[in-house]
């Protein structure tokens, strides 16, 4: 991988033989995003989602702009109001279900575990973790662990290892992993794992997939239950195509956002080193849309927010993104949590990694507990 050097202001090149870091178009297209999706057809379709859209931009732009909050509210209001808008973070107060005690996906949505961990994610990137009512959230979740040591996503009981990990993440954030078995939680996890592929699915019995190959390895890292398991890394090997860029299980085309779900499980095996590097980046780069910004879920495609937050993130867990010439970074992610590694550091979150013989630990993974 060539060093990092700078095209023009807007552009950063990171790879030889490879587009450059469209960074500026970046900012500007997640910048846009809201304006754009207000009152429109794709703005009402995903209306349900909107949470996890906000929880997608909000991190892209602190990664982008490395962690630089004035700037980060200066772009999208995180704490002032823009445009007439509420703040987000004053937005994120208005989806907290009062019934349920959980956060739902906007304003008068039912609670839900994945948008209980959004709404934690992004105020504690906001440093504002003050405002969640903590013994109220702790309650949902804990409500949610089944006697299996599963958890459901909410009232209508569906168990999926996403859910696990949603439920040990946001209670690791409150420190308040007392509140739940973590035990149980961890040996159902466990269960789930597939003896052929090494791999996890969203229940016991179900089909290895990448995304529950990440949910699972994070949630196994939060309960320190990690174990090391070569049938894991050869199937996530595996998992790159000739493209260079990653699939989520076999015969799948490859898509950017596997780029973290499979990247940040390598990391935490600490064998980031089984892909090629260079490859996977330059698909990723390779995804950009040159002139709106926006990253995609494969070269020649739309880009969207959740695929220009995982392009971003895989980059950063390849470690691409040094100091440039014009000073121009873009900060690390935490490859358990999903934030910033300093949001991360300064909120002294606990994990397990694993580093192998030989292997250096990465400065992101400093304050993890380690597995040799």
């Amino acid at each position: 991988m060539s060093e990092i050097t700078t095209k023009n202001d807007e552009n950063v090149s990171l790879l030889e033989n490879s587009p450059p870091l469209y960074h500026s178009k970046h900012v500007e297209y997640v910048e846009t995003l809201a304006s754009k999706l207000e009152g429109s057809f794709e703005g009402a379709l995903t209306n349900h989602l909107k949470l996890g859209g906000v929880y997608w931009s909000v991190t892209t732009m602190c990664l982008l702009l490395d962690n630089d909050m004035e700037k980060v509210d200066e772009r999208m209001g995180l704490f002032s109001s823009k445009q007439d808008s509420p703040s987000i973070i004053d937005w994120i107060g208005t989806c907290f279900d009062d019934e349920s005690g959980g956060f739902g996906g906007d304003t008068g949505q039912d609670g839900h575990i994945t948008y209980t961990l959004y709404a934690i994610l992004i105020l504690a990137m906001a440093n504002r973790l003050d405002m969640i009512p903590v013994e109220r959230v702790v309650k949902f979740i804990s409500s949610l662990q089944q006697a299996d040591g599963s958890f459901v996503g909410d009232s209508h009981g569906e168990v999926d290892t996403r859910f696990s990990y949603c439920g040990l993440a946001s209670l690791s954030i409150l420190d308040r992993l007392d509140a739940v078995n973590v035990e149980d939680a961890a040996s159902y996890v466990k269960n789930c794992r597939n003896m052929e592929t090494g791999g996890f699915g969203s229940c016991v019995g179900a089909e290895s997939h990448a995304g529950q190959v990440f949910c699972c390895v994070a949630a196994l890292s939060i309960a320190k239950q990690l174990e090391p398991d070569d049938v894991l890394l050869w199937w996530l090997s595996e998992r790159q195509c000739d493209s260079g860029g990653l699939n989520g299980r076999s015969e799948k085309q490859a898509d950017v956002c596997y780029s973290w779900w499979i990247l940040s499980s390598l990391s935490i095996l600490g064998c980031t080193d089984y892909i090629s590097k260079e490859k996977l980046a330059s698909f990723i780069l390779k995804a950009q849309d040159p002139d709106d910004g926006g990253i995609a879920d494969r070269p020649e495609d739309m880009a969207d927010v959740f695929h220009t937050f995982f392009g971003i993130a895989g980059l950063s867990l390849l470690g691409l993104f040094e100091k440039s010439k014009t000073g121009k970074i873009v900060g690390d992610i935490d490859p358990i949590y999903a934030i910033p590694s300093v949001v991360v550091q300064r909120l002294k979150l606990p994990g397990q990694v694993i580093v192998r013989n030989g292997q250096t630990k990465e400065n992101r993974l400093q304050q993890y507990s380690t597995l040799m």
